[in-house]
C-alpha cells in the first residue's frame, strides 16, 4: 500500500509570484526534480486541463508517464494527476512574512495506486518503502532547487 500523502515544505525568500514563475514552468521540471527529467506540455500552454508527457529516470531505468493538470490557481497552486498510477503531485504556495512557503506533495488517494504501478514499484524499484523514501528525498531536493531558483530571480 502506498503512503496516502508524502509531502514537505520549504520557506523561500521570494514573493509568491516569483515562486509561481518557477513552479508553473513545467518544461523546466527536469532542472528541479531528480526523477522527472522532462515534461512536455501538449499545446505548449501550462493551464488547467493541459496534458503532459513526462520522461522519468532512476539510475539506468527510463520510463514515460502522462499527466493532466487538475489544479491551476495562479500564484497559489498547481497540481497534476499521473495517468499511470492515479497519484496527484502538487505545489502549493502560501505567503509568509518573509516571502513564501512552498509545499510539494504526492497524494495516493486512500493509499492506492494502480495494480501495474504497485507491481512495478515492488518488482522493479525495490519495494514500496525504499521507493517512497526516495520520493521523500526527491521532494526535499526539488524544493531546495526551486528555492534557489526563485530567490535568485
Amino acid at each position: 500500500m502506498a503512503a496516502p500523502v508524502i509531502e514537505d515544505s520549504i520557506d523561500v525568500n521570494a514573493t509568491p509570484e516569483a515562486v509561481w514563475s518557477v513552479i508553473s514552468d513545467l518544461p523546466r521540471m527536469g532542472e528541479w526534480s531528480p526523477q522527472c527529467k522532462k515534461m512536455i506540455v501538449f499545446g505548449g500552454e501550462v493551464k488547467q486541463g493541459a496534458r503532459t508527457l513526462n520522461v522519468n529516470r532512476r539510475g539506468p531505468l527510463v520510463w514515460p508517464t502522462s499527466a493532466k493538470i487538475v489544479t491551476f490557481d495562479t500564484n497559489r497552486e498547481i497540481a497534476f494527476r499521473i495517468s499511470e498510477n492515479h497519484t496527484v503531485w502538487s505545489y502549493k504556495i502560501d505567503a509568509t512574512e518573509t516571502g513564501s512557503r512552498v509545499t510539494e506533495s504526492r497524494v495516493a488517494e486512500g493509499g492506492k495506486t494502480t495494480a501495474l504501478s504497485a507491481f512495478l514499484v515492488d518488482k522493479v524499484f525495490g519495494g514500496n518503502d525504499s521507493f517512497e523514501d526516495e520520493l521523500r528525498e526527491g521532494i526535499r531536493e526539488t524544493l531546495g532547487k526551486i528555492k534557489r531558483a526563485a530567490e535568485s530571480a
